[in-house]
């Protein structure tokens, strides 16, 4: 489970600090009665309302994701000059707001991910051409009065998206299935599943060795992120490791939990929000999904868009599986059964094939 920094009922400067950010960003009234160092209901209200709309998990809690989020927010394009430094990328709202708009007037990018990469470098310099000032990749008070001038010339459609479908299409040249590169980020996280002496670690590291078997018996590079009971690292670490490797695919192994036993079932996730998706990921996704539920008794919760740090600062298709969750007794009975946990590895590896697969037509 994700640290947890701040929560309900919580005092202190750190809760006066998030509430001046919701405030600004205009999810909360500067009018309030309540103290502003208190972590109360119409925080937590608003908290919300931001981890829904910046694509977290919505918890109402302020754990290091969201508060990375909530520093990144206080940025706005024109707010700081914007460059490229490998190894000490900016990130940001200014950043995705300068992202989207190049997006909008054709510009190759790949994602609006609000980070300042190699991809959104080349793509300033492109425009820094077209617009007839200097070439340096700095987004600075010209690019800003250039991209003011300009009305937005593209409507309807993602060009992103349609980009990204077509590299992956496999007759494209594409990966194969015994040449692609795939990262198996199994979870650590000690907790039992309900019922049994067995982790989530353990049984997310039982399917990873299984689905390495598979995907190694056709020729495949599989690479895991853990080895035995080691810890992973965090998620930028995560996510760093398959860019420095130049990964293919990332295919991370999670289980969920809740105060109710009720909720049960097994969901993936790929990155997305209201402006840009992974397109690629997205069908992976779709297909996981799809052949996880039919090969399994796990309830069919569907797949969904996230920006959770593995998903945004990779540069290549990732999903992430939650494998159903560890508090119902249900999901648990069937996670502890090794057939469930092949079919498992099975229903990842069939899938990773299907989108390898060349399209007819």
């Amino acid at each position: 489970m994700p640290a947890v920094i701040l929560r309900h009922g919580d005092t202190g400067p750190g809760v006066t600090e998030v509430r001046d950010r919701l405030i600004q960003l205009g999810l909360m009234s500067s009018g309030s009665s309540t103290s502003h160092d208190i972590f109360d209901d119409e925080l937590e209200s608003s908290l919300r309302e931001f981890q829904q709309s910046r694509g977290l998990t919505v918890d109402g809690t302020v754990g290091p994701q969201t508060l990375r989020r909530l520093e990144e927010s206080r940025w706005s394009l024109g707010d700081r000059v914007l460059t490229y430094t490998p190894g000490h990328m900016i990130h940001g709202e200014d950043v995705a707001q300068l992202q989207q708009r190049l997006l909008e007037l054709g510009f190759t990018l790949d994602r609006v991910d609000g980070v300042f990469g190699r991809i959104t470098d080349s793509a300033v310099r492109e425009f820094q051409r077209n617009v007839g000032i200097a070439v340096d990749g700095i987004a600075g008070p010209e690019v800003f009065r250039s991209l003011m001038r300009l009305a937005r010339t593209v409507a309807g459609g993602n060009q992103a998206h349609l980009r990204e479908l077509a590299s992956w299409d496999a007759s494209s040249r594409g990966p194969s299935i015994d040449s692609v590169s795939i990262l198996i980020d199994p979870s650590d996280d000690k907790r039992l599943l309900l019922g049994t002496n067995l982790s989530e670690a353990d049984v997310c590291w039982d399917i990873a060795n299984r689905l390495e078997g598979r995907l190694m018996a056709m020729g495949s590079l599989a690479v895991l992120t853990r080895s035995g009971r080691n810890h992973s690292g965090d998620e930028r670490a995560r996510a760093d490791l398959a860019n420095d490797q130049k990964i293919d695919f990332v295919i991370s192994l999670r289980c969920d939990a809740s105060s109710s036993e009720r909720a049960h079932g097994v969901s993936t996730y790929f990155f997305g929000h209201a402006f840009s998706r992974s397109a690629t990921g997205m069908r992976l996704a779709e297909i996981i999904q799809e052949e996880v539920c039919a090969h399994t008794e796990l309830l069919d919760c569907r797949t969904h868009a996230k920006t959770w740090d593995l998903l945004r600062m990779t540069r290549m298709p990732a999903v992430r599986i939650e494998l159903g969750y560890v508090s119902n007794p249900q999901d648990c009975e069937l996670l502890a059964r090794e057939d469930t946990r092949d079919h498992i590895a099975g229903a990842i590896a069939s899938a990773i094939t299907r989108i390898l697969a060349p399209r007819i037509g």
